[in-house]
């Protein structure tokens, strides 16, 4: 996969709101428009999956990247209200260095990775993200956690 290149085989162009039988949010949401959200995975499918999932829940996925030197140039020309960051990424800078360098500029990450442990919660803790997500995940616990990180949520470390 290269930096930008995953198909956008769906897109949407609603915005993320309530649950039928939800009252708030929808007024507000849809004066702001769907949260932009920059998508960092190096394994295509996973990244076509994620991608695919935001798309359908209304969010604007602003990019694909696989590196974390792309994510940075992708940061430097738009600011994301989320980034979804793998942890191994093709490239010079991991995911957590990466995340790190992001929450230095005051962006919000929430990881997503197979390799998750008390060492790698540790490193990443660095970064204050929003959350992790363990592989394999489904869209549920996607959409899920992402709409918990616009809200504002940070994880434990």
């Amino acid at each position: 996969m290269t930096n930008d290149s995953t198909p956008r085989a769906r897109r949407s162009t609603t915005t993320p709101g309530p649950k039928p039988g939800d009252a708030a949010g929808t007024a507000e949401q849809a004066a702001v428009g769907p949260a932009r959200i920059l998508v960092v995975e190096d394994n295509y499918f996973v990244a076509l999956t994620i991608e695919n999932t935001l798309l359908d829940a209304g969010y604007e996925v602003m990019a694909v990247v696989d590196s974390g030197e792309a994510a940075l140039e992708r940061v430097a020309e738009a600011r994301p209200d989320l980034v979804l960051m793998d942890i191994r990424l093709a490239g010079k800078l991991d995911g957590i260095e990466t995340a790190v360098t992001l929450h230095d500029q005051g962006i919000v990450s929430l990881f997503a990775s197979a390799h998750f442990d008390a060492a790698m919660k540790a490193r990443g803790a660095k970064a204050e993200p929003a959350g992790w997500l363990v592989k394999p995940f489904s869209d549920v616990e996607i959409i899920d956690a992402v709409r918990h990180a616009l809200e504002g949520g940070r994880a434990g470390a």
